[in-house]
């Protein structure tokens, strides 16, 4: 009994006493930092759902992608949140925290250099997510490969092209990506026709079967205006070249597409229009008579003989 007595004169209750009051104060302000840090992902979160439905996105990818963006902000926050309120607490505790930090300084930067390509993956697959360059369903171009875009990861992003094949991509490796399908698409043409053609009726027969297809039950609704003829666009060897474009909802611009060059087919061979195939003269110099007129005299001379 007088050794327990000893022993508990000897502790300072003073300190330890002024010592738990700051590790309650250290984790109420804790507490205090964890309700505003929900808080503000909650407004970050109601306004990324708010510029998802500005862009006519889909609910269910919106939620997803938001949803995902919010998750791990949060729990690199929380994590960094709680790194500091250990810390503080250890040194408030009596313990030196310098030999940690240094230690803990020299495992990050081993595995930096170990990791730098996953870091670099994650960070990337962040931004794409957050500015929503692209989302799964689309039609992009990554670095010149194009494909359905069937699954985005923080580090990588899985595109599936017409083969079927399935190419993955690492977030921090991708250097180009075109979306073909972000809010509208469109089918652009580029139709020829012969020169004797008068290019004003082309343009005309072009113009009215752009108005049929786009009150066709089926692929009407898919087209977003009436289609746009641009005019001549090129004089090539053989043909004259004339530019246009349908804008359609997102990933119907092949169909689309397709049904107009095959009702644009049928109309020209209605009108007559002349779709031209590559020409060549064939041309021996100066001293070589046109083929023309050489078979011609070889079928008098034939005539004769005969």
């Amino acid at each position: 009994m007088d050794f327990l007595q000893e022993y508990l004169g000897v502790i300072e209750w003073k300190l330890i006493t002024k010592t738990g009051l700051r590790v309650v104060f250290i984790l109420l302000i804790a507490w205090f930092s964890r309700s505003l840090l929900t808080r503000l992902l909650g407004t970050l979160k109601n306004r990324l759902y708010d510029r998802s439905q500005a862009a006519h996105e889909s609910q269910t990818e919106s939620a997803k992608r938001v949803e995902t963006l919010i998750l791990l902000v949060r729990q690199g926050a929380m994590l960094v949140l709680w790194l500091i309120v250990g810390l503080v607490i250890l040194k408030e505790v009596g313990v030196e925290i310098g030999p940690i930090l240094a230690s803990a300084g020299i495992v990050g930067l081993a595995v930096g250099f170990g990791g730098q390509n996953l870091v670099r993956d994650v960070i990337s697959g962040f931004f794409i997510i957050l500015e929503n360059q692209i989302r799964v369903g689309d039609v992009a171009i990554i670095n010149g490969t194009g494909g359905l875009v069937e699954e985005i990861n923080f580090r990588t992003i899985l595109l599936r092209d017409v083969g079927g094949v399935v190419h993955i991509f690492p977030n921090g490796a991708i250097t180009t990506l075109s979306n073909l399908t972000k809010e509208w698409s469109a089918y652009v043409f580029d139709i020829g026709v012969a020169y004797k053609e008068n290019t004003d009726e082309v343009v005309a027969i072009l113009q009215e079967v752009g108005r049929t297809l786009k009150q066709d039950p089926v692929l009407g609704p898919m087209i977003l205006e009436e289609p746009e003829i641009f005019g001549v666009d090129k004089l090539g060897n053989s043909a004259v070249v004339i530019k246009g474009r349908i804008k359609t909802v997102p990933i119907q611009q092949w169909s689309v597409g397709r049904e107009f060059l095959r009702r644009v087919k049928l109309a020209f061979d209605a009108g007559g229009i002349e779709i031209p195939f590559p020409h060549q003269t064939i041309y021996f110099g100066e001293a070589s008579k046109p083929i023309a007129v050489k078979l011609l005299e070889m079928k008098q001379q034939l005539e004769k003989t005969g």
